[in-house]
């Protein structure tokens, strides 16, 4: 296989980041009714990463701590959130998602997934495996290591 010229992987590299945040884009408006796209992500971080810090949780989303403390304040209102104190440090304090939070993840992410899933089966059989094959090179692209 020969590598791609450098105006393919430019223009490979344009629609990419352009398909990405249309699709992103749609699957945030599939199924999260009231939360925004900020708290979806960090209630299903919390979700699958336990109790964590705020300045912690902060770092894994890739937001400021201000911004951070507003989500996880709107989340702690809505009953998605709890605020418990950190074993640790006692002047510090871990989000944790409630059973309703793991509820609200749970059904976003099925809401999410059977749309997903719907538009793969749109396409030709030939689509499908491209995009199955392309599976493990943006994971990589995403891979915590590659940072």
């Amino acid at each position: 296989m020969t590598a791609p010229k450098a105006d393919e992987v430019e223009d490979a590299t344009a629609r990419l980041f352009l398909t990405i945040g249309r699709l992103s884009r749609l699957l945030r408006r599939t199924g999260s009714p009231g939360l925004g796209p900020g708290a979806v992500s960090a209630l299903a971080t919390l979700a699958r990463c336990g109790p964590m810090r705020l300045g912690d949780l902060a770092q894994k989303e890739g937001v400021a701590p201000p911004t951070l403390s507003r989500i996880v304040a709107a989340l702690v209102e809505s009953g998605y959130v709890r605020r418990e104190p950190d074993p640790q440090d006692g002047r510090a304090w871990l989000a944790t998602p409630t059973p309703e939070g793991e509820e609200m993840v749970s059904g976003v992410r099925s809401a999410r997934m059977t749309e997903l899933r719907r538009r793969m089966e749109m396409l030709s059989p030939e689509h499908q495996s491209a995009l199955i094959a392309a599976l493990g090179a943006l994971e990589e692209i995403v891979a915590e290591e590659n940072r």
